[in-house]
């Protein structure tokens, strides 16, 4: 069955079929152009999922055109008249507004029914750009033009390669006259879209390229990047209603982006490698923090770094299903990256207590193993001992052919964390350990090891299970910042906030998040994320920060 049989299915069955049609289906029609086609679904969409809305307003629309049928004809023949008195060849036709159009325009902006038909529409068709413009002169020069609503979509086509001038006037008796001039081939691609860009391409470049083919180009990229059919359809919908923002490469070229779009998403826009590497921007020539949004006119120019990668906070902000897939699939490569020099550090130090290596075991052996175990790669082991898929004391028995559950050799060195592990290495939100701390880890089946302080609740309570646990200890030289908590208990003192913060970036810290409670009315608490580099460097903050008069208490929260 198709949109134009609907009616022998099931009300239901129907129902959901026309939900789907109306927001997937049509929004891909109309983001390639093909106008014709996305009328005809979205009609049918709403004739099958509000049957009875449908009939009241299809009844009441005949009625009114009927009755303002003189009104039609009369600017018709005065536009047709204007057009001759210049001598311009041209095709008018009325205009009308397709049921679910005129019903979303009720809907979504609370009008009547009387309000939204009260606006009469004309296309005006004729040979050329150069009489379109002169077109749109003549029709100013019959009725006064509303000002602000006047469109030039020839100089800057839609993202769907949508060409054509629009324009609104007041009409002989008050009434608002929507006018659409454009060439024959531009009303072909508006009824056609994409197809229409194909079927009339020629050498000399009749059309434009239209920006929906690229967009058509862009879906096969979100495609590959999208680990699901579910992840593909999420990035695609959020594509499907762009309110469009046009911003300039500076070399000039437009790029049509959804409302709302961010610096990152316009990188991704120019390229994937071009996004995952963007490190800043200029922004008309001025640098922009890279989760700045994009307004119309604006030349952008992206700073990149060969050995950058995305942050994956950018998916807080992006919003283009390019750059969400794109986001998603570096880090995903990221991750089983990370995860393989995990898992390898990992099967070595196992190794290691029984005065072994991988560099020592004979490759059949490793290759019978790895049969044994169904992977088919070493690597793959590796990433699947680095997400925690794998328990590394079962994979090393096994090579060196050791019940490795009865016997664990001689006690191995712990496991060092760097600080730059990555994904696959992530620290506990309950008790934000810090270099220096006594630490401890878990595994987290597909996620990989989660570091935590060895005094935090969560441990002394998952100890008591048969968690998989990890003794790991800091490398000597960590690098990198991370997270400490605080709790701060303050007298309430107009500006005290400004002063605490003040206090943290003196001492070459950052607040990550902060949190307030009240507790009596003189004082509060603060609850504190600061960004620290050790247990020294936090020392010193915390000395600091007692200096202040009005800073009653200070410690680190740990989770208890």
């Amino acid at each position: 069955h198709n949109m134009r049989t609907l009616g022998v299915m099931r009300p239901e069955k129907a129902r959901r079929i026309s939900r789907e049609t109306t927001e997937i289906y049509a929004p891909i029609a109309q983001r390639l152009g093909i106008n014709s086609l996305r009328v005809e679904l979205e009609d049918l969409g709403m004739a099958a999922y509000y049957p009875w809305r449908y009939r009241v307003l299809t009844d009441r629309l005949k009625k009114l055109r009927g009755n303002r049928k003189e009104v039609i004809n009369s600017i018709e023949d005065a536009i047709r008249n204007r057009l001759g008195q210049e001598d311009f060849k041209g095709e008018v036709s009325g205009r009308e507004k397709h049921i679910y159009s005129i019903y979303r325009k009720m809907r979504d902006k609370h009008l009547s029914l009387n309000e939204v038909a009260d606006v009469f529409a004309f296309r005006i068709l004729v040979d050329n750009v150069d009489i379109c413009y002169r077109v749109l002169g003549a029709m100013h020069s019959l009725f006064k033009p509303v000002p602000g609503r006047f469109k030039d979509y020839i100089a800057i086509p839609k993202a769907n390669g949508y060409q054509s001038l629009h324009t609104v006037l007041v009409g002989p008796r008050g009434q608002h006259i929507e006018v659409q001039i454009r060439t024959h081939e531009m009303h072909k691609v508006a009824e056609e879209g994409i197809a229409a860009h194909w079927h009339y391409k020629t050498g000399d470049e009749k059309f434009p390229p239209a920006a929906a083919a690229e967009w058509v180009r862009s879906l096969l990229e979100v495609q590959k990047g999208s680990g699901t059919s579910a992840e593909f359809l999420e990035h695609v919908k959020v594509d499907l209603f762009p309110d469009e923002v046009y911003v300039f490469t500076p070399k000039g070229q437009i790029k049509v982006l959804p409302k709302g779009a961010s610096v990152v998403d316009f990188a991704y826009a120019i390229h994937s490698d071009v996004g995952n590497q963007c490190v800043a921007a200029r922004v008309d020539r001025h640098l922009v923090p890279l989760r700045s949004r994009l307004r119309n006119g604006q030349t952008i120019q992206i700073l990149s770094n060969k050995d950058a990668r995305p942050n994956p906070a950018w998916l807080d902000f992006v919003v283009t299903g390019k750059a969400r897939a794109g986001i998603r699939s570096f880090l995903k490569r990221l991750e089983t990256d990370e995860a393989a020099q995990l898992g390898q550090r990992m099967l070595e130090r196992e190794l290691e207590k029984f005065d072994a290596s991988l560099a020592d075991l004979q490759e059949s052996k490793i290759q019978s193993l790895l049969e044994q175990l169904k992977v088919n790669s070493l690597r793959e082991l590796m990433i699947d001992i680095g997400l925690g898929n794998r328990m590394v004391k079962l994979v090393a028995g096994t090579l060196l052919s050791v019940d490795s559950l009865d016997k664990d050799g001689e006690p191995g060195a712990d496991l060092t964390i760097r600080g730059t592990e990555g994904m696959v290495v992530k620290f506990g939100k309950c008790c934000h350990p810090i270099p220096g701390d006594a630490i401890i880890a878990i595994f987290n089946p597909g996620k990989g090891l989660v570091v935590h302080h060895q005094s935090c609740p969560n441990v002394l309570d998952e100890r008591k299970s048969d968690a998989d646990w990890v003794d790991v200890r800091w490398e000597d030289d960590v690098q990198g910042e991370f997270v400490a908590a605080l709790q701060v208990d303050v007298n309430n003192k107009r500006g005290i906030l400004a002063t605490i913060a003040s206090a943290i970036a003196e001492m070459g810290s950052n607040i990550d998040d902060i949190r307030t409670e009240d507790h009596d009315g003189r004082t509060s608490g603060l609850h504190l994320l600061i960004s620290v580099t050790d247990r020294q460097h936090l020392a010193k903050v915390m000395r600091h920060l007692r200096a202040i008069p009005e800073v009653l208490r200070i410690s680190r929260d740990l989770g208890h």
